[in-house]
């Protein structure tokens, strides 16, 4: 009858805990450093709040179209607005005026 006897190796019982420590270092190391990990996530929200001021100052800028254009639709013509877009499109004033424009 064949037997084998091995020695007990003291390098054998660490080789799991390596590995673990291995497998969880690599995946700590990605939660924190990776491409959605913790810093990803700071620089996403500072993206974030830059990205809500642009919106906000784009719905502003919106709205105020808006306004300019309801003056100058059919139902509602405003005479002194037609001739600002006027006067501002043909470059054009009195010689008594002083045009300041503001845009």
């Amino acid at each position: 009858m064949w037997t084998r006897h091995h020695k007990n190796r003291k390098l054998g019982r660490f080789v799991l805990p390596a590995v673990t420590v291995a497998f969880v270092s690599y995946f700590g190391y990605h939660c924190v450093h990776g491409e959605y990990g913790l810093e990803a996530a700071k620089k996403f929200d500072a993206l974030r709040i830059v990205r809500n001021d642009e919106l906000a100052a784009l719905v502003k800028k919106r709205k105020r179209l808006e306004t300019a254009v309801k003056m100058l639709s059919d139902g509602s013509l405003d005479k002194d607005m037609v001739d600002e877009k006027a006067r501002f499109q043909l470059n054009m004033s009195r010689p008594d005026e002083i045009v300041i424009f503001n845009r």
